[in-house]
């Protein structure tokens, strides 16, 4: 992947990619609610994907986030807190798999997060709220205790 960033006037920049281009006006949308924003739209679309994939169908999709920064710079995500909010024809505990297939494995800029943010999550399925502030299974806000593993002997 290869994106190009150039300065067009006052605090407006193109970002020119091998398929688009498009304007980053700074202040207006900071170059962080972009990188906010990518996160989340990255999420929304396995939310589609993923149901469509399995002949299913996910309606009136909205995730909000909420991120905690660094007082100081550089001013980092501490967390981040993503609310799903969707209808579908698929039960609860479909619609969990799909936030979690889309949180642990197929969205890359969550994954490229994760080691540094705590992240969490809650869903409202069906105007049903069904997992609520649940933090990621992996990633830097989660120190789960697994025990003692045996494993096979060398």
């Amino acid at each position: 992947m290869n994106i190009t960033v150039s300065h067009q006037d006052g605090m407006k920049f193109e970002a020119k990619t091998a398929n688009s281009s498009f304007i980053i006006d700074c202040p207006v949308i900071s170059p962080i609610e972009y990188f906010l924003a990518g996160i989340i739209t990255c999420s929304a679309s396995d939310m589609v994907l993923i149901p469509k994939n399995q002949n299913k169908t996910v309606t009136d999709l909205v995730i909000d986030g909420d991120v905690v920064r660094n007082d100081d710079h550089p001013r980092k995500f501490n967390t981040l807190h993503l609310d799903y909010r969707f209808n579908s024809d698929a039960d609860d505990i479909m619609a969990a798999r799909w936030v979690m297939a889309s949180l642990e494995t197929y969205c890359s800029t969550i994954n490229t997060i994760r080691d540094s943010v705590c992240i969490s999550y809650s869903i409202r399925h069906n105007g049903n709220l069904i997992k609520e502030n649940e933090k990621m299974i992996s990633g830097a806000g989660s120190n789960i205790d697994m025990g003692e593993i045996e494993s096979c002997p060398s």
